[in-house]
């Protein structure tokens, strides 16, 4: 497993001889980090990011340019988007799932050529819970009723995630059961594909992270009420998966750190919960989100304003953690880690907007990085 270190001493070469500050040659961010077995060639993750475009849950040509351009530009750890662990547990008709062995094979075309790039394939793990059953956010995004051509869907509690959606059926201790099994089934699927790294989805108000919130969960069983029984389905998952994923690959697990609600899962939740999945032994990352458990949610948006949640759970919990929120810049993202404030910095809208982020960023940081091969001709700018 990998374990928190503190931050890197300033270089030694830091000033010259004349007081000429001088940049270091090597940032953090660049640095290499290792989690079990697996070795990122830098801290930077490209962070599960729907396309909405799959078929039956299959990826298609679409998907493969995705993360391959993602891969080519240089990302350390490249992760598929929000893969479902069975169809009830899409959040459109165009999510991507990991429930059969035809799409298990063509996500390994993807993980075999991230990883032919020097990348490291990751995939996250989820099922939408009460959140699923929408229309694509180009549509509206709105839930739909089985006769809009929506499906039945579950969650902890009959409670809808907002006035526009479908009812959620509560969920016995049998369908519990059941997609606790199916997590463990697309996890041997994950392996079987090649993939580097599982991440479970615990955030943004599907299905695990529902369960965690007392704003979702209403429950009065062994599964609802104190804070033990709302965290007892994730600890669960985690405890099937953990057999069927090699013990020297890492395991990853995604939280909202809080509802920004009142009333709702909070940061002392959070890093309670990292605790104990640090003294569990099987999750190696807590990637630090927050939020989209009810759309009454206050929050208060700039970049970086997840990170203090990252820092918090890295120092309290002592388990390695992932910045995400709105990070853009290279200094920053060399901030973020150099002060170790995270382990990895996790992006999605900065590689929507330029999948070649990270050998820009190298420029910017003066970090000598090696550009693909077919590309070098463009390293002249």
């Amino acid at each position: 497993m990998s374990t928190v270190a503190p931050p890197s001493p300033p270089a030694a070469r830091g000033e010259s001889d004349r007081k000429v500050l001088q940049r270091d040659p090597n940032p953090h961010l660049f640095r290499p980090v290792t989690f079990r077995s697996v070795t990122a060639r830098n801290r930077i993750m490209v962070s599960p990011m729907c396309q909405y475009s799959a078929i039956d849950g299959v990826p298609d040509d679409w998907h493969f340019q995705n993360l391959a351009s993602r891969a080519v530009g240089g990302a350390g750890i490249v992760f598929v988007e929000m893969t479902n662990v069975e169809a009830r547990g899409r959040i459109t008709a165009g999510c991507m799932g990991l429930w059969n062995d035809a799409q298990r094979d063509a996500l390994a075309r993807i993980a075999r050529f991230v990883k032919s790039q020097g990348a490291v394939a990751g995939i996250q793990l989820a099922h939408a819970g009460r959140k699923a059953s929408t229309a694509r956010p180009w549509e509206g995004g709105k839930g739909l009723k089985p006769e809009q051509g929506g499906w039945p869907i579950i969650g902890p509690s009959a409670v809808p995630f907002g006035e526009s959606y479908p009812v959620p059926e509560a969920m016995d201790e049998k369908t519990i059961a059941d997609i606790v099994s199916k997590f463990a089934a697309s996890t041997r699927r994950a392996r079987e594909a090649g993939f580097d790294v599982v991440e479970l989805h615990g955030a943004h108000g599907y299905l695990i992270s529902s369960f965690l919130s007392p704003i979702s969960n209403q429950r009065s069983d062994r599964y609802g009420g104190s804070f033990e029984n709302r965290s007892r389905f994730l600890l669960e998952v985690v405890n099937a998966v953990r057999p069927e994923w090699p013990d020297d690959k890492p395991l990853f697990v995604r939280i909202s750190c809080t509802d920004w609600m009142e009333g709702g899962w909070n940061l002392d939740d959070s890093v309670k919960l990292a605790q104990i999945l640090k003294a569990g032994g099987k999750v190696d990352l807590v990637d630090c989100s927050s939020g989209a458990v009810d759309p009454r949610q206050k929050i208060n948006l700039y970049p970086g304003y997840q990170v203090p949640f990252a820092a918090a759970i890295r120092s309290r919990a002592g388990i390695a953690t992932g910045a995400v929120g709105l990070i853009s810049s290279p200094e920053m993202a060399e901030q973020i880690v150099a002060s170790g404030q995270a382990d990895l910095v996790v992006m999605a809208r900065a590689f929507l907007n330029d999948p070649y982020w990270p050998l820009h960023a190298a420029k910017v940081l003066k970090a000598k990085i090696a550009w693909p091969k077919q590309y070098e001709r463009g390293d002249i700018f």
